[in-house]
């Protein structure tokens, strides 16, 4: 790859890194449990919306304290319409146990932790210690059996052909209404869906089909295995008739798409590219594709795309067989969330930027690399415009959230777009070179488990050797737009141009961001770029030249997010 233009100098050498204040959503976190595999029994029905499931729960403790088992689960009520899940027992290492479930809650209490369950309490200090030693490593199994319509997460109803289905929408906090899990990104496990529904469906989920079985009733049961840690949200199940093609492989693994038997011609043309190229492009930028197949599959549960683990869903109107540009650049889009969401995952929502700001940036990355650099310009444009119109009605919203507790404020177009132009600025910052080297080292460091912003922070000045508390500070944590207004002259006694330029934002924010400003001469076809820094309300600059500049005009190659009314003054 090309090495783009570093326009900073290096603000300092990092000697040791100290992480800002990091917020923390208000999610119910509980350290000492660790699930490792959730096992998903279903019975799905055409009489009714109903559904019965029993889930296997494989966890550790990782501390000896460990009072209760805390499971996410919707409970029936009144406000739901009777909908939601009624849990019928539950067996702890095969045994039955007490629990509660109110307010979309399933406790299971501990008679006592796991340390005192393990071994009598020591006399001795020594012999303690060990006790909690292996207390961290004891695994248990919780096998939860329960029934009820889910009010949504599992939705069921006819698609567009008027045939009846069953799709996951799980985003971003809504597998508890059908599945009991630890509902946030922080715990991730591996998973499997054992699904019985009728055999006139065919049954996809993550991971690999480990079995299908005609059974007696004309039911069907179908067994996917997903063996890579994911968060809930990226848990996916659909049940539908189906066309179901496999395209290619990518290093092994299989491609495939999944269509309405209706719409398989169109499904099979507008989904055979670009999967292919995409997960190569990301490989060779970020690093290895972590899941055992890629599959595109039409839903009627999704508005656009849901980038669940190796088994993505796409609105069922994206099946047109035109390979419309707007579908296509939204599966460039949820494959990227493959390696960014995916298997680097946000440890709070707070930080959701990490999933969403990243997925839109190497969207365009891949537009840059396929389609050209005129198409990613276009992309980054159309992004300026909707973060400065967002930014203008929502002048205290900043990326990095402040302990969110209200689920539905998880996203906005700063999350996507001013995300994503974040890391366009911190690419143009620290150079094209140093920002894929901190990419390809924050992916290996957090594979298949989860990052904040802080750790994001630190691969990049490990790659770039800056300090860049002062670059995510002002873009991530602290809202605002910045805005230029100023003008050049020259001077030809000393054959320098002179810039004035302002900031003139009035929501208070106020940015330090090197700039390139490129100077035209008549018969130059390439302009002459030179570097400054606006760092304060008013800025000035010189610049020597050889003569009168045909023009002067700032960041010509588009790396700063800015609105600027810059021309030739008197």
């Amino acid at each position: 790859m090309s090495r783009m233009p570093r326009f900073a100098s290096r603000l300092a050498l990092m000697v040791t890194f100290v992480a800002p204040s990091t917020p923390f959503d208000t999610y119910p976190k509980n350290p000492a449990i660790d699930a490792l595999n959730y096992a998903f029994r279903l019975e799905l029905s055409d009489t009714t919306d109903a559904i019965v499931g029993e889930l296997t729960l494989d966890l550790r403790f990782t501390t000896p304290d460990a009072r209760a088992v805390r499971l996410d689960l919707a409970n029936a009520d009144a406000a739901r319409g009777g909908k939601g899940m009624r849990v019928s027992a539950v067996t702890l290492n095969g045994a039955p146990v007490p629990y509660t479930h109110a307010n979309d809650e399933l406790r299971i209490p501990l008679a006592s932790p796991p340390a005192v369950q393990q071994r009598a309490v020591q006399q001795r200090a020594v012999q303690q210690r060990a006790v909690q030693q292996r207390a961290v490593q004891q695994r248990a199994r919780v096998v939860v059996q329960y029934s009820g319509t889910p009010a949504t997460g599992l939705l069921t109803g006819k698609n567009k052909h008027g045939d009846r289905t069953f799709f996951s929408d799980n985003w971003p906090n809504r597998a508890r209404q059908w599945l009991p899990t630890i509902d946030h990104p922080y715990d991730k496990a591996t998973s499997e869906f054992i699904v019985t529904a009728p055999s006139h469906y065919q049954v996809v989920s993550n991971g690999l089909q480990v079995e299908l079985t005609d059974m007696p009733g004309g039911m069907r049961r179908t067994h996917w295995r997903n063996s890579v840690p994911i968060a809930p949200w990226l848990y996916m199940l659909g049940v539908a008739r189906f066309a179901m093609q496999r395209v290619d492989t990518f290093e092994g693994k299989a491609i495939e798409t999944w269509v309405y038997p209706q719409d398989r011609d169109a499904g099979f043309a507008d989904f055979a590219s670009p999967t292919k190229q995409v997960l190569a492009f990301y490989s060779d930028y970020v690093g290895p594709f972590a899941y055992e197949r890629l599959a595109n599959i039409q839903a009627s549960s999704v508005a656009g795309g849901m980038e669940s683990a190796s088994a993505i869903l796409y609105n069922e109107s994206s099946v047109t067989g035109t390979r419309s540009v707007r579908w296509r650049n939204v599966v460039i889009h949820e494959i990227a969330h493959q390696w960014f969401g995916n298997a680097v995952t946000e440890s709070d929502w707070d930080d959701v930027w990490l999933s969403e700001g990243f997925a839109t940036y190497f969207t365009q990355l891949f537009i840059e690399r396929a389609y050209g650099r005129d198409e990613f310009i276009r992309g980054l444009e159309a992004s300026r415009r909707t973060v400065m119109t967002f930014a203008a009605s929502h002048p205290d919203y900043t990326i990095v959230h402040k302990n969110l507790s209200r689920m539905e404020d998880v996203t906005s177009s700063h999350t996507y777009q001013k995300g994503s132009w974040t890391l366009h600025m911190l690419r143009g910052v620290i150079g094209s070179d140093a920002f894929q080297r901190g990419i390809r080292t924050y992916y290996q460091r957090h594979f298949n488990a989860s990052a904040t912003t802080a750790d994001f922070r630190l691969a990049m000045e490990e790659a770039s050797g800056q300090d860049l508390e002062w670059f995510f500070d002002q873009w991530l944590y602290k809202p605002g737009t910045l805005k230029l207004a100023g003008s050049w002259t020259y001077d030809a006694g000393v054959r320098q141009v002179r810039i004035a330029l302002d900031q003139v934002q009035t929501d208070g924010s106020l940015f330090t961001m090197p700039m390139e400003v490129a100077v035209h001469h008549r018969g130059q076809p390439v302009p002459a770029i030179h570097r400054v820094q606006v760092n304060a309300r008013t800025n000035a600059f010189t610049i020597d030249v050889p003569s009168e500049p045909e023009d002067v005009r700032l960041d010509p190659n588009l790396w700063v997010l800015m609105e600027a009314t810059f021309g030739k003054g008197r």
